[in-house]
């Protein structure tokens, strides 16, 4: 689908409208797949679907393989019987526009345990529980210790993992299983939920696949400190024998930062790595190439060489560059698994050496109109490229809204952006909307918010910061109507991004 020239829509499902305080899988992501069917796109891209912690990040999720209960619909638990309707017919009833994750993580959390108790109670022998014993039998691998893990943090009050008194902090201590046996009950509830997850998502990507809609998937190259994979996995990562870090990643400074960017994820062991044939990562992408047919790789540029800071340190100055993987890991990869379809997020400092890799494998880049369209050298040129593999957007979900950014741009680079599109900026998102359409790059990708012409209040997030706006976007219905629909799909039709029908009228 790469190689074809088509089009698609950027929205985390937590963003999608619903009555439980955050965007779930319920019907409200079906009558999105619609949404876009009906536009004629052909890529629905969605964030990390990872269990967040604070902060709601999905860039931060407490595992590399689980899924987040949050957006686990009720209603289809109703429908499968494990709960009733009573049950589910509360509704958040603050802001539309954005989740409430706490009371959404309450009110979800309390009727997963219902339909937990209801679910235990089914004869062993019944569809469902048959089903998901297969489910814990083929995931095991990550599913078992990260059980354990939400069983523990559940135990812990949520603390770090470090905090927990040593026999727990270490899940190779003698004496282990005898411990974690009175954690079972627990365990068994976090693999429940994750198979309600899974099943649900595997639902919704079966319906969106067969209408032709691809999902783009999106891995973060770290992990946080505190997850499972970190807590359960620790020879994969540089810390130390207490489980501290010994460096984490970031970025160094620039134009944008004196003090550059400071994760604070562990950096990869990728020695050991290496010992094992990268087993863990390969793991990582076939777990998600069954989650989605393409895959956004955050941070490409790490693997070819990563920004390594001394843990303790304020800020990120006194890193260094280490050398990644680079092109061993996707040989690897590609090995076990085949060509991998994905997208790789070459944005910030890119050197010769990160673009020969990602053209190594034929991935495809990013191109990020933002970026291109201001700056002292006005237009870079950046679009007249010869090579069609890259995936355009105006903007991402890290980037402000197209049309507050337009807003917030100097006189003079807004005058040359009008001078540029020879408008006078009254429907300059569209106008962007429809240069990517028209670009000769094989992908155009729009966020939902530059498709309904929202401001700053509907930014995803803001870089750098942690806030209560942040991640919590979400749109309505009612602000989507016929008119948009058409647009769309006329303007895919136009620029070649989608199918037509005979003697269909093209009207923008």
């Amino acid at each position: 689908m790469l190689q074809e020239r088509v089009s698609g829509v950027l929205l985390h499902p937590t963003s999608l409208p619903g009555p439980h305080g955050v965007g779930d899988l319920g019907a409200d992501a079906y009558r999105f797949v619609d949404f876009l069917s009906r536009a004629r796109q052909r890529l629905w891209q969605v964030l990390p679907l990872g269990p967040t912690g604070r902060g709601h990040s999905p860039y931060s999720c407490q595992s590399a393989f689980a899924g987040n209960p949050l957006m686990i619909s009720l209603e289809k638990l109703r429908e499968d019987g494990l709960l009733t309707g009573t049950e589910v017919e509360e509704v958040d009833r603050s802001n539309p526009f954005r989740a409430n994750f706490s009371w959404a993580y309450w009110y979800k959390g309390s009727r997963l345990r219902l339909a937990f108790e209801r679910f235990r109670a089914l004869p062993e022998r019944s569809p469902l529980k048959t089903e998901h014993g297969r489910f814990c039998h083929q995931h095991g691998r990550w599913l078992d210790p990260f059980a354990q893990f939400m069983a523990l943090k559940n135990r812990f009050g949520d603390i770090s993992w470090l905090d927990w008194d040593p026999e727990f902090a270490c899940p190779d201590e003698l004496g282990w299983a005898s411990t974690m046996h009175s954690f079972s009950d627990e365990a068994s509830y976090q693999k429940f939920v994750q198979f309600i997850f899974f099943r649900q998502w595997y639902a919704l990507k079966a319906y969106a696949n067969e209408r032709g809609i691809g999902i783009v998937g999106d891995i973060p190259i770290y992990v946080s400190l505190d997850s499972a994979d970190a807590w359960g996995e620790r020879a994969i990562f540089a810390l130390d024998e207490k489980g501290f870090p010994k460096e984490v990643g970031g970025v160094p400074p620039d134009y944008f930062s004196e003090t550059g960017q400071l994760w604070g994820n562990p950096v990869y062991n990728w020695d050991y790595l290496k010992s094992t044939g990268y087993q863990w990562w390969i793991e990582r992408f076939r777990h998600n190439l069954s989650l989605a047919d393409i895959i956004r790789v955050d941070h490409f540029r790490g693997f070819e060489a990563y920004w390594s800071v001394p843990y303790g340190e304020p800020t990120a100055v006194r890193g260094q560059w280490r050398k990644g993987p680079a092109e061993a890991l996707f040989f690897a990869v590609e090995k076990a698994l085949g060509p991998i379809p994905i997208i790789a997020e070459d944005l910030g400092m890119i050197t010769p050496e990160v673009t020969a890799l990602r053209e190594r494998f034929c991935f495809p880049g990013m191109k990020i109109m933002h970026f291109s369209f201001s700056g002292q050298d006005g237009f870079n040129g950046l679009f007249y490229d010869h090579d069609k593999n890259y995936v355009i957007y105006p903007g991402n979900h890290d980037n402000d809204t197209t049309l507050s950014w337009f807003l917030t741009l100097q006189p003079w680079e807004r005058d040359q952006l009008l001078a540029y599109f020879r408008c006078d900026g009254r429907d300059i998102v569209w106008e962007m909307i429809r240069f990517a359409m028209a670009s000769n790059y094989n992908t155009a990708i729009f966020a939902m918010q530059d498709l309904l012409n929202l401001g700053v209040e509907a930014r995803m997030n803001l870089p750098g910061t942690i806030n209560d706006k942040n991640w919590t976007w979400r749109f309505s219905w009612s602000q989507i109507d016929e008119t948009l629909m058409e647009k769309l799909s006329c303007m895919t039709v136009l620029y070649r991004r989608g199918s037509t029908k005979a003697g269909m009228k093209i009207s923008l």
